[in-house]
């Protein structure tokens, strides 16, 4: 219903009842004359803004911690939606925000919490919005440490964040204040729904629809029931459980934390104790700088690759080591520790069984994996958690504790799974086919490299010997919404240079995204087109090459990342419809190409496809994207100087200044007549 404008613009009734002066609060700060001699104006100005709020007066000097978080949307007292959040990720986690303050405040110290809420990348898949998400990461990071800055008798610091941007935001903002006490608690996962799809599934709906594998009723049904509660992230091991798991694996969270079910007891419970322990390293003095150690890096690494985790996190682990005053890893420690192990975990979407990540918590989670790793030899076991103590202590503890002998019992007794099936030994994760997790391509296409998921391509595509191998013509597209379009059929059946955008995807097909990187769209993920592939029965034959990123819950001989991307002048913005890409995947020796190798019908030995290449101009229709942001492109600019994608699209100031003086001085040299 229109309102009118009378309603709009208001009446003079509620004038009458408008208070001109208050009272304000009873009481008296607890301030001494030293104080008001040496103390900066704001510390004292703050204790009065704490008396407002409402603050018992007499307690306003005690020790101040700030919870930070991602909460969105505004949720009635019985949890009924007033203004919805833009994802379940961070619909619930007001709540652990509330018990951790009460657990603060109860333990006689003053919580603080600020909010800076996330967008959701499933919300942004194939829109524009994407273009925002990766760049939000490091925007939300530096404004959480400047609230954090901004409360400058603080004594310690909370995170609380769950999903793909705001987690990892969560973790650099706390990294970049690691001069002081903190603790990160994941904000857990949803449950699945009884009788309908995964998260992950249901996003393509779409596509299935397209051809013909579901009804239009289906998908209205499926589409409705996918998240069984409404809180916490995805029910799969893409980037938001996988940041949980890299939080806990880092020793920033209290063991068997990560992938907790959101709105539980045990999950509220996590807030209260993690509340104590924040507490608990400060009466220590234990700052985050003796966590976040050169080891702390390695077992997180170590624990990606034990989960199969979502490949964000190679953008999003190099940050938070950057972050923390740590040298980033390289594609060779990358490689070198998924050399360490296989993959130990099975859970969405990487198979075989897809156990949802619940399913992974009840089986003992991070801690559970970490026996197995620390039996192998390879886990640092020396390093310190916010316990408070080393994690060989933790371990003990966890070995025979009480929460995982009835975890596990749990898991078998409500849902008939063998807890050793989802969490396996080495020995057993090898036979029953789980490989290590990623693998870094190189080649013609990508001379400065790239990366894929080589644990999630289907095995029966994957050669006996254990190499996966593909030769098939590219089709090469300058848009997402180009290659969605052609992977659901809407057009011709072949490809030429009149309708070569509108061609049908088909069997076999290279599909080549360019102009997707940072330059051209934020570097956006891609995942419309990965799941569209997984879930059309000839889909798993179409491998994926783009310079963009991929969703964590993304499967398939996926390679992303590529380097040079397009925009920069790299050689995959030259392809063209036609070319012929070989793409070698050994999942044995972690080794991989992917190259051109025949173009106009005939074939190119390596000199002559890298004259072909050489020789090219880009793509005719390669351009940033029309409706890229400016605060985008001036994300791209920064990231790029400061080592690009491969040093995880940070801010490296120093780098930044010198490139800008430089820059100003050829500039004004170039002006300078003679």
């Amino acid at each position: 219903m229109t309102a009118s404008l009378a309603d709009i613009l208001g009446t003079g009734e509620l004038i009458a009842k408008t208070r001109t002066k208050a009272k304000g609060p009873e009481g008296r700060l607890p301030i001494t004359a030293d104080m008001l001699l040496k103390e900066p104006s704001g510390n004292l100005f703050g204790m009065t803004q704490d008396a407002g709020m409402g603050w018992n007066p007499a307690e306003v000097g005690r020790a101040q911690f700030l919870i930070v978080s991602t909460q969105g949307g505004l949720r009635g007292e019985d949890g009924t939606p007033v203004a919805l959040g833009f994802h379940t990720g961070h619909w619930e986690i007001g709540l652990l925000v509330r018990e951790a303050a009460q657990t603060l405040r109860a333990e006689g110290v003053i919580p603080f919490a600020a909010y800076v809420s996330d967008p959701c990348d499933g919300r942004t898949q194939g829109t524009t919005g994407m273009f925002d998400s990766l760049p939000y990461r490091n925007d939300a990071a530096m404004t959480m440490r400047r609230l954090i800055r901004s409360l400058p008798r603080r004594s310690g610091v909370m995170g609380i964040a769950t999903c793909d941007k705001g987690l990892p935001a969560t973790l650099l903002a706390l990294a970049g204040s690691r001069d002081y006490p903190g603790i990160v608690v994941p904000g857990g996962v949803t449950l699945p729904a009884v009788g309908a799809e995964d998260a992950g599934k249901v996003q393509t709906i779409g596509a299935r629809y397209a051809h013909g594998l579901i009804s239009v009723d289906e998908a209205a049904d499926m589409g409705c029931r996918a998240c069984g509660t409404p809180g916490g992230g995805c029910q799969f091991l893409g980037t938001a459980a996988t940041s949980q798991v890299v939080a806990e694996a880092f020793g920033l969270t209290l063991p068997h934390s990560a992938l907790a079910p959101s709105g539980e007891p045990i999950w509220l419970d996590m807030a209260r104790r993690s509340a104590r322990a924040l507490l608990r390293l400060h009466a220590a003095q234990t700052p985050l700088s003796a966590i976040l150690t050169p080891a702390a890096l390695e077992n997180a690494m170590l624990l990606h690759a034990a989960f199969g985790g979502s490949t964000n996190l190679l953008l999003h682990i190099p940050a938070l080591a950057h972050a923390a005053g740590l040298k980033r890893p390289t594609v060779d420690d990358w490689t070198r520790v998924n050399r360490a192990t296989p993959r130990l975990v099975d859970a969405l979407p990487n198979g075989p069984r897809n156990h949802p990540t619940v399913q992974v918590f009840m089986a003992g989670g991070v801690p559970e994996a970490m026996l197995h790793l620390r039996r192998m030899g390879v886990l640092n076991t020396d390093v310190l958690t916010v316990t408070g103590e080393k994690l060989s202590t933790v371990l003990d503890w966890w070995e025979t504790s009480d929460r995982r002998r009835e975890a596990r019992a749990k898991l078998k007794s409500a849902d008939g799974v063998d807890p050793d099936r989802v969490i396996m030994s080495a020995d057993a994760a090898r036979a029953a086919g789980l490989t290590s997790t990623v693998v870094f391509p190189s080649g013609n296409i990508a001379p400065q490299g790239a990366v894929v998921k080589a644990t999630s391509i289907d095995p029966s595509i994957v050669g006996a010997d254990g190499v996966y191998r593909h030769r098939g013509p590219a089709r090469v597209f300058v848009s997402e919404t180009e290659a969605i379009a052609a992977i659901k059929g809407q057009g011709g059946a072949t490809a030429n240079a009149a309708n070569a955008a509108n061609a049908a995807v088909k069997a076999d097909d290279v599909v080549v995204l360019i102009g997707a990187g940072p330059l051209g769209t934020g570097m956006e993920e891609t995942y419309q087109l990965t799941s569209a592939l997984k879930f059309i029965p000839w889909g798993k034959t179409c491998p994926i090459v783009t310079d963009a990123r991929f969703s964590g819950v993304s499967t398939g001989a996926c390679i992303g990342h590529v380097g040079p991307e397009a925009l920069a002048g790299g050689p995959i913005g030259k392809l063209r419809d036609g070319d012929v890409v070989e793409i070698v995947i050994d999942r044995n020796t972690l080794e991989a190409t992917v190259n051109l190798v025949a173009a106009g019908g005939r074939e190119l030995d390596a000199a002559a496809a890298a004259a072909v290449l050489a020789s090219r101009p880009a793509h005719p229709g390669l351009a940033p994207h029309a409706k890229l942001p400016d605060d985008t492109r001036l994300w791209a600019a920064l990231q790029q100087a400061s080592g690009g994608t491969w040093g995880g699209c940070v801010y490296d100031v120093d780098r930044i200044v010198e490139v800008v003086a430089a820059g100003i001085a050829a500039l004004d040299k170039g002006g300078r007549k003679e």
